[in-house]
């Protein structure tokens, strides 16, 4: 049994750590609730555009506008894999960087495979591994907004455009709520025209002006911009829900053990009394013989 000395240091090391994991928890909530109305509040905008988007695919008889739905044999891959920047939150980054390996090996496997990192993690992982990189964006969440966001949506836009990927798919986590987070691997390009586009289209006739063309060739990058966006907003809520909820379970843990550690000491301190009071005792009857 460690003697009191020791079990006081460990009382007093694991208390610390405990007003440590509870003020990063107190942080998390407090950044939570910001990025949890940002998605929420971006959530129903992406989806009317997404829904326009879906009524329109079949219509569309453009060449410029066609690339975006061209699908073709797929040689270059270019996955954008999002994580956070630090970690402290659970499997999290660990359950993206698994998603986007399983991807890899099962889907593109043989396949020319890059990578656009977006957040220290991936970029950490990736970069020793050996995979071809875009690091330009890696650190998009010190300052995440729209424009930051849409200049990465540009940059993929002319990449695919030009015909140096055939396929991009994201990676990232999909927030529910603060203790759930959907893994979600969600192809970007090319565009895939959902079931029963032509019903939908039937029920929602626009009247476009100045042109149907004009209006989509600024409608169909900013609709794709604005789905990267909002990967981006669920990724940065989903990381501070999961980071609050690993450090609440590691406040809880942290008092489990102080609680065994103060019943242990208890322990140790009631031994030592006893043993105290045994010499006394032993003492007094050695000298009254």
């Amino acid at each position: 049994m460690a003697n009191l000395k020791e079990v006081r240091i460990r009382i007093a090391s694991v208390n610390s750590t405990q007003q440590i994991t509870k003020a990063m928890k107190l942080v998390s909530a407090t950044k939570l609730r910001r990025a949890q109305n940002a998605i929420i509040q971006m959530r129903p905008y992406s989806q009317k555009l997404n829904g326009i988007l879906s009524n329109l695919s079949d219509s569309i008889d453009v060449d410029s506008l066609k690339v975006y739905f061209n699908q073709k044999e797929v040689k270059n891959t270019l996955l954008v894999v999002i994580t956070s920047d630090r970690g402290l939150c659970g499997s999290f980054n660990a359950n993206v960087i698994k998603q986007a390996n399983s991807l890899i090996k099962e889907q593109y496997a043989g396949k020319n495979i890059t990578i656009l990192p977006i957040g220290k993690k991936a970029f950490e992982f990736y970069g020793k591994q050996g995979y071809q990189m875009i690091t330009d964006f890696k650190d998009i969440f010190l300052h995440l907004n729209a424009e930051n966001s849409f200049a990465i949506g540009e940059y993929i836009l002319q990449q695919f455009k030009t015909g140096k990927f055939d396929k991009v798919e994201i990676i990232y986590n999909q927030f529910k709520n603060a203790a759930t987070q959907i893994l979600t691997a969600e192809p970007f390009l090319p565009i895939v025209k959902q079931a029963g586009t032509g019903a939908v289209q039937s029920k929602n006739d626009y009247i476009f002006e100045p042109s149907k063309e004009e209006i989509l060739e600024e409608l169909i990058p900013r609709i794709l911009k604005t789905q990267l966006y909002k990967a981006l907003l669920d990724s940065q809520a989903s990381e501070h829900g999961a980071r609050m909820v690993a450090m609440d379970k590691a406040t809880e843990n942290a008092g489990d053990i102080i609680k065994g550690l103060k019943l242990e000491y208890n322990r140790a301190r009631q031994a030592a009394i006893t043993k105290e009071i045994s010499e006394i005792v032993g003492g007094a009857a050695a000298l009254s013989s």
